[in-house]
């Protein structure tokens, strides 16, 4: 039976979908409730994730396969480092909430290299009590992504999201008991997707 990490919750979309606005909206009105929470996302800030940066945006060139290692390793710190990881902030008594994790393994990096050693990297992970899943259209979020007017990362092509957005419906049917979906049409406004979490969620 899968492990369920309670007190984890997890934002995923494609890139430009709007996880980021959404977490941070999601932090700001936890703490203003006086509810312990705490906000990260992966790649992470530290510096297993620092280096995944570099290679998403193009500063470092390595293979497909690479990139799956690096996010496996990052996301062992992520989860484990008994300082900062995740299970020491629940251990606190925190709901833990991230941008991105092992599910943007399994839709990014399983193009271009072997699903299932992806699946074989990831599957010792736990799965957070609660997805929420902004599903944005493809051309939506790559409209999005061009209006920033600043350089693209690596995945950020019509082409690949199309098959991101496939690899994420593909995960997301097969959720263990315990793994909560909430999926978010990612086409409404910004306060129409918060208050449909909010409600969703129940807090």
């Amino acid at each position: 039976m899968a492990e369920i990490l309670k007190g984890f919750w997890v934002l995923e979309g494609l890139d430009g979908a709007g996880t980021t606005t959404q977490l941070k909206n999601l932090e700001a009105y936890m703490e203003k409730k006086g509810l312990p929470v705490f906000r990260t996302a992966e790649p992470t800030i530290y510096d297993s994730g620092l280096l995944i940066r570099k290679v998403l945006s193009g500063e470092f060139k390595v293979p497909q396969s690479t990139v799956a290692y690096l996010f496996a390793a990052d996301r062992d710190n992520h989860l484990n480092n008994p300082e900062y990881g995740i299970k020491a902030q629940i251990a606190q008594g925190k709901t833990v909430i991230s941008d991105r994790y092992f599910f943007s393994s399994y839709a990014y990096q399983s193009i271009g290299f072997d699903p299932q050693t992806v699946q074989m990297l990831n599957s010792k992970f736990p799965y957070p009590e609660l997805v929420l899943y902004v599903d944005t259209p493809v051309e939506d979020c790559i409209s999005r992504i061009n209006s920033r007017g600043m350089a693209k990362e690596i995945y950020e092509k019509l082409d690949y999201q199309k098959k991101v957005h496939d690899n994420y419906e593909k995960i997301f049917s097969n959720l263990p008991q315990g793994c909560r979906l909430i999926r978010v049409d990612g086409t409404l406004s910004r306060e129409e997707i918060f208050n449909i979490l909010l409600r969703e969620i129940g807090i």
